[in-house]
């Protein structure tokens, strides 16, 4: 059974930082690419950041310069690193494994505001 568990959302002051994990179990996740996507209230769900399982890394405009993703094969974590938060990534952030088929946490919220 595959599970991604996601943790670290929380409330955070504009200018603020949170770090996001996600903890895969049931995939060989050496042979996923694993990805952080998110959706606000009244929005569509969007990408945020994507990491190959080379390492290789994309992000959404909004976020470059201030998020990086990373992964952790020996623990099977993908992590979200989020600097000089703003109150538009307010949302509840998803984890994504991709593959042949595609996996989803059960989301995150983040909350930015003063």
């Amino acid at each position: 059974q595959v599970q991604l568990v996601e943790s670290g959302g929380g409330l955070v002051q504009p200018g603020g930082s949170l770090r996001l994990s996600c903890a895969a179990s049931g995939i060989i996740f050496n042979m996923y690419v694993m990805a952080w996507y998110r959706q606000a209230p009244g929005k569509e769900r969007e990408l945020v950041a994507i990491i190959t399982s080379g390492g290789s890394t994309n992000y959404a405009d909004s976020v470059k310069g201030r998020f990086t993703i990373s992964r952790d094969s020996a623990k099977k974590t993908v992590y979200l690193q989020m600097n000089s938060l703003k109150p538009e990534d307010t949302a509840v952030y998803y984890c994504n494994a991709q593959r042949l088929s595609q996996f989803w946490g059960q989301g995150t919220q983040v909350t930015v505001s003063s």
